[in-house]
């Protein structure tokens, strides 16, 4: 064996890096029979097993351990050599790949891109929604909207607003429960509230009340369903007031006033913010971000 095919390398990157071929055939966008087809033959390169496949799963071998430790230098440095050349470009077109949370893709970004396709139809946008974290070394994206200061290396990150927080609940609800006239009596609604995420519970706290997790009436931790739980009357829930407040089925529950404010970071690559392209939406989501309290 002189050399591996970087292919079959990278897919076992991916494999490595996400802990299962389903979620490495996503990332690469492919079949997961592709991903194991590109490990088995890799192992045959190789002369040895990268895994040990067992009915819970598949977990790597020492081997695979040490192969993955280099397989990640390998593509930290594509990724590197990738990033350089793309600083260089001149055209103001091509495709800018960016993420954001559920909640924003849905709600807020969806008027943004559209004004900026009209003034830059020639940048394609490719939309991640992920409320994880984006690796941007590794081109899982071009750009990341946060509600948090994302800490990785070799980034440019900025704060670009505060959005603030409101408790909302449907007219439908409100006619069939009633509205609460003091913050106590929301204790006696039914709360629609996180599943794993401590958001929710954490407001609570600093309002002086405690509560579990048990709580809520209903839990999910995609905020998107939640909040179509709210508009639907189920119960009361939470939600940014640049969302809320626009729309016509629901009531922001004075009694409660702001719940809080949820910081926004616009994040990118230090290099990519020299190709004009990412320079341009980057620039844009900034803006308008900002536009809105």
């Amino acid at each position: 064996m002189n050399s591996l095919d970087w292919t079959l390398l990278q897919t076992f990157q991916l494999v490595g890096k996400h802990g299962s071929l389903t979620e490495a055939a996503k990332a690469q966008n492919t079949s997961q029979p592709t991903v194991s087809r590109h490990i088995s033959k890799l192992e045959e390169d190789l002369g040895y097993r990268l895994f040990d496949r067992s009915k819970f799963g598949s977990s790597l071998t020492p081997r695979g351990e040490a192969l993955l430790e280099y397989a990640n230098e390998m593509a930290a440095s594509a990724a590197k050599l990738y990033i350089s050349g793309e600083g260089q470009e001149d055209e103001i077109a091509g495709s800018v790949r960016l993420t954001a949370s559920r909640i924003v893709a849905t709600f807020l970004l969806p008027e943004i891109l559209t004004q900026f396709h009209s003034q830059e139809p020639n940048i394609q946008i490719e939309l991640v929604v992920s409320d994880e974290t984006e690796n941007l070394l590794h081109r899982e994206a071009d750009i990341a909207v946060r509600m948090y200061r994302p800490k990785q290396p070799d980034i440019i990150t900025r704060k670009v607003t505060d959005l603030r927080l409101g408790a909302y609940a449907a007219h439908s609800y409100i006619k069939r429960k009633g509205e609460p006239e003091a913050f106590e009596e929301i204790l006696e609604h039914d709360v629609i509230g996180y599943d794993r995420s401590t958001l929710i519970i954490d407001g609570f706290r600093n309002f002086g009340i405690n509560v579990s997790r048990d709580f809520f009436a209903f839990k999910s931790d995609d905020q998107a369903v939640c909040w179509q739980m709210v508009v639907a009357g189920f119960g009361i829930g939470f939600n940014q007031t640049a969302i809320g407040d626009k729309n016509p089925q629901v009531k922001r529950l004075n009694v409660v006033g702001d719940v809080g404010k949820l910081p926004v970071w616009l994040t990118a690559h230090s290099a990519l913010k020299a190709s004009p392209r990412i320079r341009k939406v980057y620039d844009f989501l900034a803006e308008n971000l900002k536009a809105i309290t």
